[in-house]
C-alpha cells in the first residue's frame, strides 16, 4: 500500500470493496484556492473490471451539486494515478468527499473487488520535503535553494 504524506488527506482510507460507495466527508478550508494533486493508488484488481472515481465538493458538507470536481478516467489496472484539483476554480468549497463506482463485464457470475484508496496533498509537497533535508538541497536547482 502507498504511504502518505503527513500534510495529505484520505479521502478514501484503503479499503477492500465489492460496491460502489462514498468516502467520508473532509473538511478542506486550510487548502482553499490551493492546487491540489489526487492519487488513486489501486492495489489489488480482479480481471475485466474497472473503477470510476471522482471527487465531489460542498460548500457546507451536505450539498454536493450535479457535477464532480475532478474525475480519474476509468482504471482497470493496478498502479498510482495522479490528477490536479485546482480549488482556486472552486472558492465555495470547505468539503471533499470522493465518490466510487465498479464495472464488471465478460465474467458476470463474479461479483468486481478492488482494494484501492485516495488521498490528495499540496502541490508541491512532495518537492518541498525532499529540499529541506540537508543532503537534497546541494542537489536541488538555484531556484529552489532561493525559494527556501
Amino acid at each position: 500500500m502507498q504511504s502518505i504524506a503527513a500534510n495529505a488527506y484520505e479521502l478514501i482510507p484503503e479499503c477492500v470493496t465489492k460496491s460502489d460507495g462514498l468516502g467520508p466527508v473532509i473538511e478542506c478550508d486550510s487548502q482553499r484556492g490551493e492546487l491540489l494533486v489526487v492519487t488513486l493508488s489501486i492495489d489489488s484488481v480482479l480481471q475485466q473490471e474497472s473503477i470510476a472515481v471522482s471527487i465531489w465538493g460542498s460548500p457546507d458538507g451536505i450539498h454536493w451539486g450535479t457535477k464532480p470536481l475532478v474525475r480519474f478516467t476509468e482504471k482497470s489496472y493496478c498502479g498510482l494515478y495522479s490528477i490536479l484539483l485546482n480549488l482556486a476554480n472552486h472558492p465555495d468549497t470547505s468539503y471533499l468527499r470522493a465518490q466510487w463506482t465498479l464495472r464488471r463485464w465478460g465474467k458476470k457470475a463474479a461479483e468486481p473487488m478492488f482494494v484501492f484508496q485516495v488521498y490528495a496533498e499540496p502541490s508541491g509537497s512532495r518537492l518541498s520535503a525532499r529540499t529541506t533535508r540537508p543532503e537534497a538541497r546541494q542537489y536541488a536547482p538555484a531556484v529552489l535553494r532561493a525559494a527556501s
